[in-house]
């Protein structure tokens, strides 16, 4: 008949029935028939498979929730210093910020919500950082930070140090406060201070590189008392060198660049030591000449090596001299030895001729040849 309505409600549906447009009973699965000729009855079907309820009405649901519509939903209310966290067949599956109110339908999904306090802790607690992970959403309802080993974590809530975190992995809610979390490297690390111009103490120009290693030992103070630590050592790297090379003449550099590195880094040490970094060691890597100071250095290096070789030539000069008397006294005094010394002497000058002819025998050879006078 025209008069009568009926209405099929599925298997993964619910449906609710109004009559003058006033919520009356939900409706489950099944088929129902009502006899409605003026059309004071009307029923909104919905997909109750999705555990969300999606109708416009949902506010007025929630102010009428009651024991009967208690069996049929879940009213997720969070308060504003909780954050709800919504599991589905036991699975984490959404989260609901603080203040937040919602209806879910629980008889077709297993719907069940848990309430997380922001006011002792935000830490997000391991396994829910982990579902939270998995769900691709925890970067956008929390701070994730992953402290590495030989790191240190910093935990700042409204602009304020917290917490020292050790290395791990950890999550903070992000809701109704300011989160941010930094990560400190404890590690040694190396500067280069590169191309700096400087004049020494005898007005000489020249260009030097330098390099240092540091660590930080308090991850708090190097945070918290200077706004960038490694821009601060590399200043005082750069006031150190200039106040050292300027106490310097260009000799002294060149000839001890030990004591310059010792210079600089008992500077630098006790500018950075306040601030939970720890200098390890400095030092001068390259000296860069201009090239007219390369040249004038190179030339007073060789007249220095010239000059050099002029007093070891007189010296070895004069031993050979000295040799020479000695052996012209022991001679004098021996006349075996003059012999043997005029027997050299022939040899030597027979190596030199292609033919001799020889008169007088060998005493006419050693008396013509070689005469010594006495």
């Amino acid at each position: 008949m025209f008069w009568i309505k009926q209405i099929v409600i599925g298997d993964g549906e619910r449906g609710l029935l109004y009559r003058n447009r006033r919520l009356q009973r939900v409706l489950a699965a099944g088929v129902y028939r009502w006899f409605d000729p003026f059309g004071r009855i009307a029923v909104a079907v919905h997909n109750a498979a999705r555990a969300e309820y999606a109708g416009t009405d949902a506010d007025v649901l929630m102010a009428r929730m009651d024991a009967k519509l208690g069996e049929h939903f879940l009213l997720a209310d969070v308060g504003v210093d909780q954050v709800g966290l919504v599991l589905k067949n036991g699975k984490l599956e959404d989260v609901l910020a603080p203040g937040t109110r919602k209806l879910y339908w629980k008889e077709l999904v297993p719907v069940e919500l848990r309430l997380a306090s922001l006011a002792g802790t935000l830490e997000v607690q391991p396994d829910v950082a982990n579902r939270l992970r998995q769900l691709g959403v925890l970067t956008k309802v929390a701070v994730a930070l992953d402290v590495p080993s030989e790191s240190a974590g910093l935990l700042f809530v409204d602009g304020k140090l917290v917490r020292t975190l050790a290395p791990g992995a950890y999550a903070f809610w992000n809701f109704r406060k300011n989160v941010a979390a930094e990560v400190i490297d404890l590690r040694v690390q190396s500067l280069e201070v590169s191309g700096q111009e400087l004049l020494t103490r005898d007005k000489v120009s020249l260009r030097v590189n330098l390099a240092a290693s540091l660590r930080v030992t308090d991850p708090v103070a190097a945070r918290t008392k200077v706004a960038k630590y490694g821009d601060y050592v590399y200043r005082e790297l750069q006031y150190g060198l200039r106040k050292a090379v300027s106490a310097k003449t260009l000799d002294e550099l060149l000839g001890d660049k030990a004591s310059l590195d010792a210079d600089i880094f008992a500077y630098v040490r006790g500018r950075v030591t306040e601030l939970g970094v720890e200098v390890l060691g400095v030092g001068v890597k390259d000296v860069i000449l201009p090239g007219e100071m390369k040249d004038i250095l190179n030339s007073v290096v060789q007249a220095e090596k010239a000059a050099q070789a002029n007093v070891i030539r007189r010296r070895e000069e004069a031993n050979a001299t000295r040799s020479l008397l000695n052996t012209a006294r022991l001679i004098e005094e021996s006349p075996v030895l003059m012999r043997l010394k005029e027997l050299e002497a022939l040899e030597k000058v027979t190596e030199k001729i292609d033919k001799l002819t020889v008169f007088g025998g060998l005493d006419g050879v050693l008396k013509q040849l070689v005469t010594i006078k006495e």
